[in-house]
């Protein structure tokens, strides 16, 4: 009697598909030919539908990575009860679809693409993240299937959609915004390449800290003037948007000088370095970096009395807002009232009668009438009062005074100071 013929004999090229499946019971005698015979591109679409529809789950697998199997056997295994199956199966459909429009029937494309959707919605999120990852670059998918992931519940598998997908338009990315404040995805758009003002807007008015921070650090992310002028201040709390705004190429001035403001030594030097600046703002950074160093470092002279470094500051010229600014953050009680007193022309009992109140509003009556900035009263309001956050009065519209003039003068005459 011959010798008995070997599972890979079975499949060598010209076998009948038939004969080959007379000859190799895949179910008892030979499971090991059978995951052979299903990993072989030349085994034939009867034998590979049949071992999709009666092999082991191995071997179910090794159909479903093989890219010679028929677009119907795909889609049989795209509902396979398998997950190991199924995701060979998404890594596999998602590389055969570049250019498989243009080299296979309107039938094959057909199965294929349902076969992609089915995987889309497939009930394992790994499956789905499987299949996200693979096409997250691809334009060739349809757009439907792009945002089926891109809206998945899970951020796993909705992120890589997010981030890279050229299917997405401004629309759907601002959609997805409003409707899901999940991190991962928000920060997954704030990473696209390029993104426009519209999406930006959008991912800043979501007030998500790790998301504006992505946005600002993205350089192909397109953001507004006025919405940067958002973002520098509310960073005045957000030490995560320091740097990351610091090394923005597209600051306007008046940014620049905010964030200086903002940010260590090390960041104001690198901010005093940029080659777009103008004189007047790189004289302030130089400032801002002078007296950033004095603070750490320790370099005040405790037998300078707050009087006279007020007095020194105005002899130099520089007893302004930057000044009070500054002395203030540093939590300088007393020159703070010795610099207030001189520049709205009242006694240091006043101010430290004002300060004393607790009240947001009377100090800053004091600043409008000193004619220093609303930034100014708002460092006082924070260091030097250490109101709580609830009872701190912020800048209108960022910058303006959220007071009238006429209520900033009956503050001013409850104190009896004339305005």
């Amino acid at each position: 009697m011959g010798q008995k013929s070997s599972p890979i004999a079975i499949a060598k090229p010209g076998l009948d598909p038939r004969d080959a499946l007379d000859i190799l019971d895949i179910r008892t005698q030979h499971p090991e030919g059978a995951l052979q015979l299903a990993s072989r591109t030349d085994a034939g679409a009867d034998v590979l539908q049949y071992l999709a529809a009666h092999g082991a789950p191995a071997t179910r697998a090794a159909v479903a990575a093989n890219r010679s199997a028929p677009a119907a056997t795909n889609r049989l295994l795209a509902e396979d009860e398998n997950e190991d199956v199924r995701a060979e199966l998404a890594v596999k459909i998602a590389r055969l679809m570049p250019g498989l429009s243009e080299r296979e029937s309107s039938h094959i494309f057909a199965l294929t693409i349902e076969t992609l959707e089915c995987l889309a919605r497939d009930a394992a999120t790994r499956v789905r993240a499987i299949l996200a990852e693979e096409v997250k670059s691809l334009d060739c998918v349809p757009r439907d299937i792009a945002l089926i992931l891109a809206r998945d519940v899970n951020a796993i598998v909705a992120a890589p959609i997010l981030q890279y997908s050229p299917l997405l338009s401004d629309a759907d990315l601002i959609e997805i915004i409003a409707c899901g404040q999940i991190q991962q995805v928000l920060t997954a758009i704030a990473s696209r390449k390029p993104l426009n003002e519209d999406v930006s807007d959008k991912l800043v008015q979501s007030l998500n800290v790790p998301a504006v921070a992505a946005l600002l650090v993205n350089r192909d992310a397109r953001i507004r003037k006025e919405t940067m002028e958002q973002i520098v201040e509310q960073a005045e709390e957000i030490n995560a948007w320091h740097v990351p705004l610091a090394l923005r190429a597209d600051l306007s001035a008046r940014a620049i000088r905010r964030i200086g403001s903002l940010v260590g030594a090390s960041i104001l030097e690198r901010l005093a370095a940029r080659n777009d600046l103008s004189d007047a703002t790189r004289v302030h950074l130089n400032r801002e970096f002078r007296a950033r160093l004095a603070e750490s470092s320790g370099h005040e002279n405790p037998s300078v009395s707050p009087a006279d470094a007020v007095a020194a500051a105005r002899k130099e010229g520089q007893l302004d807002g930057l000044f009070v600014e500054q002395a203030a953050q540093a939590g300088r009680r007393e020159v703070v009232v010795a610099a207030l007193a001189v520049l709205a022309n009242v006694t240091d009992q006043t101010v430290k009668k004002i300060l004393s109140a607790g009240n947001a509003k009377p100090i800053i009556a004091l600043v409008w009438h000193a004619h220093l900035s609303m930034r100014v009263a708002f460092k006082i309001q924070t260091f030097v009062m250490k109101l709580p956050s609830r009872d701190i009065m912020p800048a209108r519209g960022g910058i303006g005074f959220p007071l009238s003039k006429e209520e900033m003068r009956w503050h001013l005459n409850f104190f009896n100071i004339p305005a």
